[in-house]
C-alpha cells in the first residue's frame, strides 16, 4: 500500500461517512475483538485508507494497553482520526447500535418465554457460553501466556479470584499480575510508528479528571437512587476490564447477580445470546439494563448501562493519546502490561468455571453440547452465530432440563 495524502492522514471525512461505515461493520463483525480488528483493518486501511499499517498497529497496540473494550476504542479513534469529535462518536453509535437494540430485544422477549421447548432454549444458550468462554481462555492463554513465567501469573490470578471472590479479587489479581510483569516479564521489543490525534493535552487531562472523579465519586453517590447505583456498577465493570470483551462476564456478574438485580438463570442467557449477534460484547450491558428487575430497567435502564460501561475506556482513551508515544516507550509500562495480561487469562479461567460452567452444565447431556460447541469453534472453525444456532436449536429439541 502506497503513502497516504495528507487529507487521508488528517481526516477530512465527515460524521455520516463515518456513521455508515461503521454500521456496517456493526452489522457483520461477528467473532469477538480480535476478529473486529481484522475487519476494521480490511474495510478502513486497505479498502478506505483511513490510515496506514503502522499507524493502526500503533493504534491497536494503545487500546490492548488500557482497560476497556479494545475493538470499539479503535473504532473511536478512528472515528476521531477520520472527523474529529463527531466522527468518534458515530462510529461508536454506529458499530454498537445493532447488537444492542437486538439484545435488548431479546431481553424483552426472553422475559416472555415460558413452557419446555423456550426454556430449552434459553439453556442451550447457556452452554453456548460454556463452548465461548473456553475458547477465550484457549486463545488468549496461547497469545498471552507464552512462557513459564505469565503462565504461572494466569494460574495465581485463577486462584486469587476463586478465593477471594468478587470484585476484590477480580481487581487484586490483575493489579498483583501487573506488579508480578514488572518483576517477571521485562524483554521484548518497542514498537516505533507514531499516529496523530486532533487531542491536545489539556483535552487529555480534562478526560483523566472525569474519569477519575466518576471513578471516585459515583460509588459516593450510589445511594441516591437506583438509576445512580445502575450506573455507577456499569461504569466501574467497563474501567476494570484489561483484555476485551470476554473479561467483562465475572466483573457484570459481580455488579448484577450479586446484587440480586438479575438470576444467575437470566444472566447466562442473555450471554449466551450475546454471542450470537455482531459488534462488541459490551453491548451484552443493554441486555441486563433492560432485563434486571429493580427500576430503571427496559429501554431506559439498557441506555443507562450501555453508555456507562463503554464511557470509562473512551475516557481513558481520549485522555492517552496526547501522552502515547511517550508512555509506550517506558520498559516499565510494557513488563507491567504482560504481566496484567497474563492476570486476564487467570481471570477468565476462573469464569468458565464459576459462574459459566457451574451455573450452565447440569448433566452429561449439557456436558456433550457444550464441549461440541467448543469443538465446533476451536477445531471446525465454525463462526459462532453458527454454535449459537445450533446449541439453541438442541436445547430447544431437549427441552429444559429437569
Amino acid at each position: 500500500m502506497g503513502p497516504l495524502t495528507d487529507d487521508q492522514h488528517t481526516g477530512r471525512g465527515n460524521p455520516g461517512e463515518v456513521f455508515f461505515a461503521f454500521l456496517k461493520l456493526g452489522v457483520t463483525s461477528f467473532g469477538g475483538p480480535i476478529a473486529h480488528l481484522g475487519y476494521f483493518r480490511d474495510e478502513l486501511v486497505i479498502r478506505r485508507r483511513w490510515t496506514d499499517e503502522a499507524g493502526y498497529a500503533d493504534l491497536v497496540a494503545l487500546c490492548q494497553f488500557l482497560p476497556g473494550p479494545a475493538s470499539s476504542q479503535v473504532g473511536f479513534a478512528l472515528g476521531l482520526l477520520r472527523a474529529g469529535p463527531l466522527g468518534a462518536l458515530a462510529a461508536w453509535v454506529g458499530f454498537t447500535l445493532p447488537s444492542a437494540l437486538l439484545l435488548a430485544l431479546f431481553a424483552f422477549t426472553a422475559a416472555a418465554l415460558e413452557g419446555p421447548v423456550a426454556q430449552g432454549v434459553l439453556h442451550g444458550l447457556k452452554l453456548v457460553a460454556v463452548a465461548v468462554v473456553a475458547q477465550a481462555v484457549f486463545g488468549m492463554a496461547k497469545s498471552l501466556t507464552p512462557d513459564r513465567e505469565r503462565a504461572g501469573i494466569a494460574v495465581l490470578a485463577v486462584g486469587l479470584t476463586v478465593l477471594l471472590g468478587g470484585a476484590l479479587g477480580q481487581v487484586g489479581a490483575i493489579a498483583l499480575g501487573a506488579l508480578a510483569g514488572l518483576w517477571l516479564c521485562r524483554g521484548g521489543e518497542t514498537p516505533t510508528a507514531r499516529q496523530a490525534f486532533p487531542v491536545s493535552r489539556r483535552a487529555g487531562i480534562v478526560a483523566l479528571v472525569v474519569f477519575a472523579a466518576l471513578m471516585l465519586g459515583l460509588p459516593l453517590l450510589g445511594g441516591a437512587g437506583q438509576g445512580l447505583a445502575l450506573f455507577d456498577g456499569f461504569y466501574r465493570a467497563g474501567a476494570l476490564v484489561f483484555g476485551g470483551g470476554h473479561v467483562v462476564l465475572p466483573l457484570l456478574e459481580a455488579e448484577t447477580v450479586a446484587r440480586g438485580w438479575l438470576t444467575q438463570d437470566a444472566f447466562l442467557a442473555g450471554y449466551g445470546a450475546a454471542q450470537a449477534v455482531p459488534g462488541p460484547l459490551f453491548t451484552f450491558a443493554a441486555y441486563l439494563g433492560a432485563a434486571m428487575a429493580p427500576v430503571p430497567n427496559g429501554v431506559t435502564g439498557a441506555i443507562i448501562a450501555l453508555i456507562a460501561i463503554f464511557l470509562p475506556g473512551m475516557l481513558l482513551l481520549v485522555g492517552a493519546l496526547p501522552f502515547w508515544n511517550g508512555l509506550r516507550r517506558w520498559p516499565a509500562a510494557q513488563a507491567a502490561m504482560r504481566g496484567a495480561n497474563a492476570a486476564v487469562v487467570g481471570l477468565l479461567g476462573a469464569a468458565l468455571y464459576d459462574p459459566v460452567f457451574v451455573g450452565a452444565v447440569q448433566s452429561p447431556r449439557d456436558f456433550v453440547l457444550a464441549l461440541a460447541g467448543f469443538v465446533a469453534l476451536i477445531a471446525w472453525k465454525s463462526p459462532p452465530w453458527v454454535v449459537v444456532a445450533a446449541l439453541a436449536a438442541a436445547g430447544g429439541l431437549i427441552g429444559a432440563p429437569g
